[in-house]
């Protein structure tokens, strides 16, 4: 086993195959190492979480190593559950996958409906399980190019593994069918249909999909009224952590100071939801009296007076706020005193907009209304950061890892030296960067393993892209580096014609074990 630094509180446990990684997983669950947080499993690794003021080193290393089982031993008997899956066998892959196999497309249907398949892990996206079964005929690549499309409820097959996309994204896995069973389903507890140790078998006929309860959304009431946004806005706190074995990743604000700012300004608790105001212009109006502070990259004004950034600021009913694009920095948040009414969704009323969990993001006409909850006295503004802007050149540290070996010594330094330009199709997914590529000398696939937010991922386009909050929980490209905690709000607030560069203070090297005492 090898043991792979991501960051001061983020290791990556490398096993051998699928089975030494679940067995070792079922140890780490049966006798926990004190700690750790929260672990990921994928194919052949264990991403490992620890809590506050818990250092992922060597001794911890250690401590996962000692509860390692013995060679040979299998995974524990996983959940019972079987759930049976209709599926139409249409596939745009479909013939080829057959070709591949050595089978006619009538013979791959059969196979497939009778294996039963035992979800593994989840990743990738909400309700996206990986599913495993004992016919090494199902071991299989990836497309070689793959698709920027593959709609909802298709069934696809890749290197060992089954699984069901819960909603339209793009993959590279290859196609065989489709189902309109919803893998993700929020009117459901829990809202994963597949979920790890789950059996599933598939059946060749149409579903009959009843429709669920809706969710009750509350009435429009008197509140804080949306009259223009430049880009959709979103709540956001401090995140939905510990979700990751149904495949959801943490989301929250990618400025977690400024929220937390916002929120101290106006007698908040912290992590109380905010707007999450991207770029603008926005404007503004309040039904009714209220307390409101904007923290972040650009100052609000109300009837043409500028209220300084970070402080508290009342409103009469029919005051317009307005927050003008800023000239630095890239996000801006607002708090209500006493919080806005926004209905969490797994603990978190953070908006991910990659994997469509939380509230709905806010257009022009939402009327925002207030929770009223009990608030403190409000505060005296704190310092605002300096933010880049377009043109700048920012320096952000890393880790090097978990991956770094898998480029040679070279690239890694020209990944460090480049001046990295910040592209327009940056998102709260990620930030897509362009410069001369990162290379590799081969074109091995990685097995799908656990991605931490701020992870540098290399695609075979060679051109970095750096995840943010609302990032996939898994990735199958190699993770050059990994953005050290501390940076992760200044990448946040990082605009599109700016550079990157990554520092490193140190090499990269496995994590030496080290025995706990």
């Amino acid at each position: 086993m090898r043991f792979l630094p991501i960051g001061p509180r983020t290791l990556l446990a490398e096993l051998d195959d699928l089975d030494q990684t679940l067995a070792l997983f079922d140890a780490l669950l049966a006798d926990p190492v004190p700690g750790v947080s929260e672990i990921v499993p994928a194919a052949r690794t264990l991403m490992i979480r620890t809590a506050p003021g818990v250092a992922a080193d060597g001794r911890l290393a250690g401590a996962v190593l000692a509860r390692q089982p013995a060679p040979g031993t299998p995974p524990a008997a996983r959940a019972s559950e079987t759930v049976e899956l209709p599926v139409t066998y249409d596939g745009a892959d479909l013939a080829d996958v057959a070709a591949h196999m050595g089978l006619t497309e009538a013979e791959l249907n059969a196979a497939h409906q009778e294996t039963t398949w035992q979800v593994a892990f989840c990743g990738f996206a909400p309700g996206f399980a990986y599913m495993t079964c004992d016919d090494p005929r199902f071991d299989l690549p990836r497309r070689a190019t793959p698709r920027t499309r593959i709609p909802a409820g298709s069934v696809a097959l890749a290197g060992r593994f089954c699984g069901v996309y819960p909603q339209e994204t793009p993959g590279g896995w290859q196609l065989i069918g489709r189902t309109a069973v919803p893998m993700w389903d929020l009117s459901r507890d829990p809202p994963a249909l597949l979920r790890p140790g789950v059996r599933c078998r598939f059946v060749a006929r149409k579903a009959e999909v009843r429709p669920s309860a809706a969710i009750p959304q509350p009435q429009p009431e008197q509140g804080l009224r949306v009259l223009s946004t430049a880009f959709p806005i979103v709540f956001q706190d401090e995140g939905r952590p510990g979700q990751g074995g149904q495949g959801v990743s943490a989301s929250g604000a990618l400025d977690m100071g400024a929220l937390r700012r916002a929120n101290r300004a106006v007698g908040n608790p912290s992590d109380a939801p905010a707007l999450e105001i991207t770029l603008g212009p926005v404007r503004l109006r309040a039904d009714r009296p209220m307390v409101l502070a904007l923290t972040g990259a650009t100052q609000a004004s109300v009837a043409g007076h500028l209220i300084p950034r970070g402080a508290a600021f009342a409103v009469d009913a029919g005051d317009e706020i307005s927050i003008a694009p800023p000239g630095a920095g890239m996000r801006s948040y607002l708090a209500l005193r006493g919080g806005y009414r926004a209905a969490p969704v797994l603990g978190s009323a953070a908006t991910d907009t990659l994997a469509h969990v939380g509230p709905e993001p806010i257009i022009p006409g939402a009327v925002l209304t207030p929770a009223n909850r009990p608030a403190t006295a409000t505060a005296v503004p704190e310092p605002e950061p300096p933010l880049p802007k377009a043109g700048d050149l920012v320096e952000l540290p890393v880790t090097l890892g978990p991956r770094t070996d898998w480029f040679t010594p070279k690239m890694v330094r020209h990944f460090l030296a480049q001046e990295w330009l910040v592209t327009p199709q940056s998102s709260r997914v990620g930030i897509r960067l362009q410069g001369a590529p990162v290379t590799r000398e081969d074109a091995r696939e990685l097995p799908s393993e656990g991605a931490e937010t701020g992870a540098v991922q290399i695609p075979h386009s060679g051109q970095p892209v750096l995840f943010l909050a609302d990032h996939p929980l898994t990735g199958g490209y190699p993770v050059i580096a990994t953005l050290r905690p501390e940076a992760l709000d200044l990448a946040g607030q990082i605009p599109p014609g700016a550079r990157i560069r990554f520092t490193a203070a140190h090499d990269f090297a496995p994590i030496t074990l080290r025995r706990p005492a």
